[in-house]
């Protein structure tokens, strides 16, 4: 029996010791393989006879720190976040490009700045005209340019999203398939271990496209979720879908309302049913499909924005004309204010009227926004730029008559203020000539030239695709949207240059006169101007003022700033990541000399164990021998 025992014992030895060599085998091959974890045999000693242990092998172990693993996922989202805005912002920067260089908005406006003054030192000079031309319609070419740039950054982020969720279906199938094929043996083989590397990168590969969290069960198999805690995975798989929009314009914009919206939006719908809309509800908050989201949604809109607030600064500057109302008559005492002239008033015009209401003491800023587009209506205080304004839409498309009923209503009672038309366009504004309700003190109306030769100094020279652009509010959205993509010089300059000093035709302009051009440059170089809290610049407490070249400087330096940053988060959190791989490495990746180190080891353990059933041989030769 003894030598019975011996002998299983050391055959025992030599097949653990066959298993480990296969393994170090295994180890070497794979030692450049992506995602593969060294391996190695689970031994336990197992009791053989009256004396001695033999040894068993108890599955194969994957050398892995999972804490470290759980980092290494999170950080792969955080990294995958960083460098897809920093790529994308670096790129916007060169839509943009350097301040120093030419061919950019800065350098656009200058040469238009540049081209005017000598106008207004050449007055006659045909040349001079032309070149005022063309300066500006390389300033509008230039802002379409930009604006066609940014589109095309947001059209990519939305492609990319679109091969994002393929992957990630793709990942989330073979996620499902390999915990299905995972035995509840409660041990772990080496195709098992396999299975498990496999998984492990697919979940990787997930964690680069969106935030994820595990929880592994008894059975090794893996539940991945968000998050935020919204499933993806089990045994079964979740499927996410997208719905590109296709062309991606200023105007195509998301929107939590899916008939508002315009671009695609990521729904998730489980296996048993029930779907979930995961932008809407911020679902995924790293990674690269977050990065996109946050691009294509937010950061490359309010690039957008920022060119199109310059657009339409520059063209109202130069075409918007405010005319101050006139007293009304003393007939109609003890009542006061103001008559103004709405003949000139454009859809997205205003009516300023600033009364005090003297019960409060205190002074309310009026800001009557015509529109045409009943539905649109009411107007949120965000209609202009200016924090103090209170704003009122009113649809002017039902006539003066409908015009009256609607101010009247609005603000007849609230703020003793009454409407009438004494004639023509005329609209007279009055208090209620009691001492101690309210008193209009100031009134005016702002309304956009259409003429080049309206006897005013003020002209269309940019317009919308042709049209008078008015910053009309519509069933589309703000006419300011998307402005810099279809912002254009007048056809009728580009006629008749002339235009730009000529201003009347009768009388006619005189020859010399300079009155039109130092219009235009005081208002392009030397206006100051409120702009926007959307663009990124100011808040709605205190909007971003100045004038354009500063507004512009503004905006541009903050893309750069804002692409330096991405580009030093990126490069940080590359870094963090890069640190934790090598740490994974270290500990769970194959090390060439460690396992040349195990395999000779092994061979002497092999040795030892044959040499072991060479003597038992040798005795059982002997004792057949002897008897």
């Amino acid at each position: 029996m003894g030598l019975s025992q011996a002998l299983s014992t050391a055959m025992s030895g030599l097949r653990a010791t066959q298993a480990s060599i296969a393994l170090v085998g295994s180890n070497v091959a794979n030692a450049e393989t992506p995602g593969y974890t060294k391996k190695t045999v689970n031994q336990v000693a197992g009791q053989t006879g009256e004396f001695g242990s033999s040894v068993l092998i108890n599955g194969v172990n994957r050398q892995l720190d999972d804490y470290l693993q759980t980092q290494i996922r999170t950080e792969t989202s955080g990294a995958a976040y960083a460098d897809t805005r920093s790529t994308y912002l670096q790129n916007l920067q060169s839509v943009y490009g350097n301040p120093d260089d030419t061919g950019t908005i800065e350098d656009a406006y200058n040469k238009f700045l540049t081209a005017i003054q000598g106008l207004s030192t050449s007055p006659d000079s045909q040349s001079a005209r032309i070149g005022v031309v063309n300066a500006a319609q390389t300033m509008a070419q230039q802002l379409n340019a930009t604006s066609a740039g940014i589109q095309s950054l947001r059209a990519n982020a939305e492609t990319g999203i679109n091969d994002s969720i393929s992957t990630a279906n793709n990942a989330l199938t073979q996620i499902a398939s390999i915990n299905n094929q995972l035995q509840a043996n409660g041990q772990t083989d080496a195709s098992t271990a396999a299975l498990l590397d496999q998984r492990d990168q697919y979940i990787t590969q997930l964690s680069s496209l969106m935030d994820i969290r595990t929880v592994t069960n008894n059975l090794n198999q893996v539940t991945v979720f968000t998050n935020s805690g919204v499933q993806l995975v089990g045994t079964e798989a979740a499927k996410l879908s997208f719905n590109p929009q296709g062309t991606v314009t200023p105007n195509t914009l998301y929107n939590s309302n899916p008939a508002q919206s315009n671009v695609g939006t990521i729904t998730i719908t489980f296996p048993h049913g029930g779907s979930y809309d995961m932008v809407s509800t911020n679902s995924i908050r790293s990674g690269k499909i977050a990065a996109y989201l946050e691009l294509r949604d937010n950061t490359l809109v309010k690039a957008q924005t920022q060119i199109d607030q310059f657009a339409a600064s520059m063209a109202s500057a130069l075409s918007d004309k405010t005319t101050a109302g006139t007293a009304a008559p003393a007939s109609v005492a003890p009542q006061a204010g103001y008559d103004l002239d709405l003949s000139g008033l454009q859809s997205g015009n205003v009516i300023h009227v600033t009364y005090k209401d003297n019960t409060t003491g205190v002074t309310h800023n009026l800001s009557i926004v015509r529109v045409d587009d009943p539905s649109v209506l009411p107007l949120g205080n965000n209609a202009t730029v200016d924090p103090n304004d209170e704003v009122l839409g009113v649809d002017f498309s039902g006539g003066m008559s409908s015009v009256l009923s609607q101010l009247n209503g609005a603000l007849g009672s609230s703020a003793s203020l009454q409407f009438s038309n004494p004639s023509g366009s005329t609209l007279r504004v009055l208090d209620d000539g009691a001492a101690n309700r309210s008193d209009v003190t100031a009134a005016s109306v702002t309304t956009t030239i259409s003429s080049l030769s309206s006897g005013n100094p003020q002209l269309p020279l940019f317009t919308d695709n042709g049209g008078l652009y008015t910053g009309a509010i519509t069933a589309n959205g703000s006419e300011m949207t998307g402005l810099a993509a279809r912002i254009s010089v007048n056809t009728a300059l580009l006629g008749d240059p002339s235009r730009t000093i000529v201003f009347s035709t009768n009388p006619q302009t005189a020859a010399g006169d300079t009155t039109r051009s130092d219009f235009m440059l005081s208002q392009l170089q030397n206006g100051a101007y409120t702009y926007s809290p959307t663009t990124g610049l100011g808040t709605t407490g205190a909007p971003f003022k100045g004038t354009l070249l500063n507004f512009a400087k503004q905006f541009i330096s903050q893309q750069g700033e804002a692409a330096t940053s991405a580009k030093q988060l990126a490069d940080g959190q590359d870094v963090v990541l890069n640190t934790l791989q090598n740490k994974m490495s270290a500990t769970s990746g194959v090390n060439i000399d460690d396992e040349m180190a195990h395999l000779l080891a092994l061979q002497n353990a092999y040795s030892a164990n044959a040499r072991v059933m060479s003597s038992i041989k040798q005795m059982y030769d002997t004792l057949m021998q002897s008897m």
